[in-house]
């Protein structure tokens, strides 16, 4: 469509042309002392490259005795990465995995037509007063893959690339950028990368894909003249070139994108798909319950319980 002059009467160009789409304000909910701050799927945007689900976890302080008991609940279509900056979460699947995920590391599980998991604070770490504060990411998965068998892969924090100089540490967790790549298998064109930047400190985005965003974790960032604290997610035009500088403080970003995924997905609890036909399809093996002949497994060392589906 052409520009039309009935409609806007005037048309921005060169520097006042705003550099972001969109400003996301994740919505935040209190799990009873730990907070959950959901930036993705949301009103503006439901993807970011293929990155369909992207929520903040505390920072939180748990004292003996407590911490987080996700039961097993099942995924299809997607894979899941949580990154923690502090704590560990003992995660438990029904491929038999069963691996600490600790800071920086990356525990890369794809659900492809089905997997079951659980996550928790337990054991030793449970025994004392601990931290967590980390993000959890879905990807969504190609067509193509959709279907694939379930898998999961394990990368310590030493083996991700890690880009220093000019104030800057960039970890590389999945994907390109930057002339580096994760050793990560990913399903389709992504990055996702943990950027810290000392006070004044500036880096630009990576020009090779066409999907990009930040999210601010901590301190404040400006971008295209405008700045922006902790707790702001920000989507940018494909093509842009697009620097971030950080303020007085300094500044912690997670940078996210990709390819634009190859049409909507619809998502329903912990279930993502390319047609409506293929979550219902999931919803009836998971109330279905046949652990052992079914679709879906319970984890092994974990299969004393389980979150039922939530109706609809």
């Amino acid at each position: 469509m052409s520009w039309n002059p009935a409609l806007d009467t005037e048309i921005p160009v060169g520097d006042a042309v705003d550099a972001i789409e969109t400003v996301i304000v994740p919505r935040a909910r209190d799990l009873g002392g730990f907070e959950v701050r959901r930036a993705l799927p949301s009103a503006q945007r439901q993807m970011v490259g293929p990155f369909i689900f992207f929520d903040q976890m505390g920072p939180a302080e748990f004292l003996t005795g407590q911490g987080i008991d996700v039961r097993p609940h099942p995924h299809i279509g997607l894979a899941t990465v949580t990154y923690l900056y502090q704590g560990k979460i003992h995660h438990r699947d029904s491929l038999g995995t069963d691996q600490w995920i600790e800071p920086g590391a990356v525990n890369w599980m794809v659900a492809g037509q089905g997997i079951t998991h659980s996550e928790r604070t337990d054991g030793e770490v449970r025994a004392a007063p601990h931290s967590l504060f980390g993000l959890q990411t879905w990807v969504a998965l190609p067509k193509d893959k959709e279907e694939s068998a379930a898998s999961f892969e394990h990368t310590p924090r030493e083996a991700l690339p890690l880009l220093e100089g000019e104030g800057k540490q960039v970890r590389l967790i999945l994907g390109d950028a930057w002339g580096e790549a994760a050793p990560v298998a990913v399903h389709s064109e992504t990055f996702y990368a943990d950027a810290l930047l000392e006070p004044g400190a500036a880096l630009p985005l990576p020009d090779n894909h066409e999907d990009r965003g930040l999210y601010v974790l901590a301190g404040e960032v400006t971008v295209g003249g405008q700045d922006f604290g902790a707790g702001k997610m920000l989507v940018f035009r494909p093509g842009d070139r697009i620097s971030a500088r950080a303020g007085a403080r300094g500044a912690r970003l997670m940078l996210l994108g990709g390819a634009t995924m190859d049409g909507p997905r619809h998502i329903w609890w912990n279930f993502v798909a390319s047609s409506k036909e293929k979550i219902e399809a999931a919803k009836e093996a998971w109330r279905a319950g046949d652990w052992a002949h079914g679709r879906f497994r319970l984890p092994p060392t974990d299969a004393g319980e389980h979150i039922p589906a939530p109706p609809g």
